[in-house]
């Protein structure tokens, strides 16, 4: 799997039964949801740009850090970790693919100050009658891309995001149940400890 078929690729964006509520959220609502997320797990669910899918585990610690364990076949785990983002290739002998986390739109989700209402940040803010989605890009580098997030109310939560790059290529990670208020090991966004780990 290479980073555009995890961050960016065309698909078909699949929506789960979800419950009907009356109001969209704002975008302080959303920003304020994000500030107090700071763990979080789920099962995933991604489409792919050849419209496979791909299912997963993801941990998140908030701010910066993120980790996309990918189940077999597929043999690819991505790390978000001291501003980078790396990528391994279980089927590869080389280190890990790796860019600067701020370059990638995913970046505006694990910032530790998430401010939507920054001028250019937000480019787009819908609610079809089911949930609110917000469109997001760094407002001083758009050219990284953007990243489309679906959040549901009562209680406030993030169902799923379809990242977008600079080609239009896209990527959507679907979420399952959210489990939040865990602790997890510093081991387990450490990018260079994963290293080590593969070159025993």
């Amino acid at each position: 799997m290479t980073i555009a078929r995890f961050l960016l690729a065309p698909v078909a964006l699949l929506f789960s039964a979800l419950p009907l509520w009356a109001d969209k959220l704002s975008l302080s609502e959303i920003s304020a949801y994000l500030d107090g997320l700071t763990t979080l797990e789920a099962e995933f669910t991604q489409i792919n740009a050849d419209q496979t899918i791909s299912t997963g585990t993801i941990m998140i610690q908030r701010p910066g850090r993120a980790r996309f364990e990918y189940n077999p076949p597929e043999q690819t785990l991505v790390i978000a970790g001291g501003q980078q983002l790396a990528v391994f290739d279980g089927k590869s002998n080389t280190g890990p693919e790796q860019y600067p986390l701020k370059e990638t739109p995913l970046n505006l989700i694990l910032e530790r100050d998430v401010n939507l209402a920054r001028s250019g940040m937000v480019v787009g803010h819908d609610y079809d009658g089911t949930a609110t989605t917000v469109t997001a890009q760094d407002p001083d580098f758009p050219e990284y891309g953007t990243i489309r997030l679906m959040f549901t109310a009562d209680p406030v939560e993030l169902r799923q995001w379809v990242i977008t790059d600079g080609s239009g290529a896209e990527t959507a990670v679907i979420l399952g149940k959210l489990k939040t208020g865990m602790r997890f090991n510093t081991a387990t966004f450490s990018i260079g400890a994963e290293i080590d780990k593969r070159n025993r």
